[in-house]
């Protein structure tokens, strides 16, 4: 029975690891990287990093790196609205003259966004957060069309 679970906790760990090693750490030794190299279009989807901080005068750890994870998904889905309103459509006209003519594309935009997936939490010694999020271009083509 024990080696049973030592397997199945075994192959839990070599799953959770190999979810994770598509995700640069951004985070080593407590410190945010003073460098961090991004590349934003990655075939099949966007990928964003936000980073957070929160009042150090919060009285509990938990509160202090709660909020600055929020604070970091919020920079991240910034960071993803950001690229996507400069990619070129069908025609050279990019996501953001699009917005411009079509004013529920806003709202989906938005709606899509908040959709994206966390790939990545990364807690700093001093209670920051660095969040990896990917948005998948196939959500994006639903709500754009065959213009994307």
């Amino acid at each position: 029975m024990k080696a049973k679970l030592a397997m199945l906790a075994g192959l839990g760990l070599m799953a959770g690891l190999a979810a994770c090693s598509g995700v640069n750490s951004r985070v080593k030794n407590g410190e945010v990287e003073s460098v961090i190299n991004q590349k934003p279009d990655h075939g099949g989807y966007f990928e964003a990093i936000g980073i957070g901080a929160s009042d150090p005068s919060l009285p509990t750890q938990t509160q202090r790196m709660a909020l600055a994870r929020d604070a970091a998904i919020v920079k991240a889905q910034y960071e993803l609205l950001s690229m996507i309103k400069g990619v070129e459509l069908e025609g050279g006209v990019t996501v953001k003259q699009a917005m411009e003519s079509d004013s529920t594309l806003q709202a989906k935009l938005d709606e899509v966004i908040r959709g994206a997936e966390i790939v990545k939490s990364e807690f700093t010694s001093d209670n920051g957060c660095v969040v990896t999020m990917r948005l998948p271009k196939s959500s994006l083509k639903k709500i754009m069309g065959a213009n994307f």
